[in-house]
């Protein structure tokens, strides 16, 4: 496989064959990501060079993949004319290919109509991982998101009508002090109504030379502190009410590793926040954190 630049997937695709098919990200301007900044130039790579790997990873791992994540940022901009043979090349290569997952934007959802969305769930395109990172439109205004929750709320309902399933991803401390509560709030209130599949909690990093980090040097933004971004935890897990969602916060980022389904194991994940405010649970070493 050939890969361009630093390459990022979800934690629950660490065993996925990763295709990079777009190169950056569409968007590109998350005033707290650094993810593709290598990459300014975003561009969907020649179709002929993605089914080139594809081709090769079939000879070399064949029924050895189950996964397939295609990469980079938010693949699923790319019109049908591209998805169509990679996802055909995927179902012919792999024979005991279970999934096929990108990540996507509300954007990139709501500029597909119906029925290429159906058409790319029939092809075998089966999980999107959105990161909405805040469901408090001042924050997602202030971070450059890019969408509205309005906008996340239709892109998870039109990907659902399509069959799709979701991942629906929010990030600790995102408001920043600022707004903190706000944001805590307002993200339970968007995974409420995304009612995704899959739901997760990272914790947001002042990365040097982003946007971000420049706003928090001029004293313009400020990051909760660890009790505080536990308290947007508590309140996200208290206050989310998805039909049933397999909960994660076991990205790298996080202070506190937790797993469970929401709503069946919400009093068990409050308590073990409770437990960690105390100082009674034990908390990610700082050197042991990443992105």
């Amino acid at each position: 496989m050939r890969y361009v630049g630093k390459l990022y997937r979800p934690p629950s695709e660490a065993d996925a064959l990763i295709l990079q098919a777009t190169i950056g990200c569409s968007w590109n301007h998350c005033t707290y990501c650094d993810m593709y900044r290598d990459k300014p130039d975003f561009r969907v790579r020649p179709l002929a060079e993605s089914l080139e790997d594809l081709a090769h990873a079939g000879r070399e791992l064949g029924p050895a993949v189950e996964k397939v994540f295609v990469a980079d940022g938010d693949a699923l901009v790319m019109d049908l004319a591209h998805w169509e043979p990679i996802l055909d090349a995927c179902r012919r290569l792999f024979p005991n290919l279970r999934r096929i997952s990108c990540y996507a934007t509300a954007v990139n959802v709501l500029a597909k109509s119906d029925a290429d969305l159906r058409r790319l769930r029939e092809l075998g395109l089966s999980l999107l991982y959105m990161g909405p990172e805040s469901g408090d439109d001042a924050t997602l205004r202030r971070i450059a998101k890019g969408s509205t929750a309005a906008d996340h709320v239709e892109a998870a309902r039109r990907a659902r009508a399509a069959g799709l399933e979701l991942s629906a991803i929010f990030l600790l401390g995102a408001g920043g002090v600022e707004r903190s509560a706000e944001h805590a709030r307002g993200s339970a209130a968007l995974a409420t109504a995304m009612d995704p599949h899959y739901l997760a909690a990272l914790t947001l990093t002042v990365v040097p030379a982003t946007p971000l980090a420049t706003l928090a040097e001029r004293g313009k933004f400020a990051l909760p502190s660890v009790a505080d971004l536990l308290g947007e935890l508590r309140t996200f897990v208290d206050e989310a009410r998805p039909t049933d969602a397999l909960f994660r916060t076991n990205h790298a980022s996080n202070y506190l590793p937790l797993g469970g389904r929401l709503p069946r194991d919400r009093a068990r994940i409050v308590d073990v926040i409770d437990g960690a405010l105390a100082g009674a649970v034990p908390l990610r070493p700082e050197h042991r954190r990443g992105l």
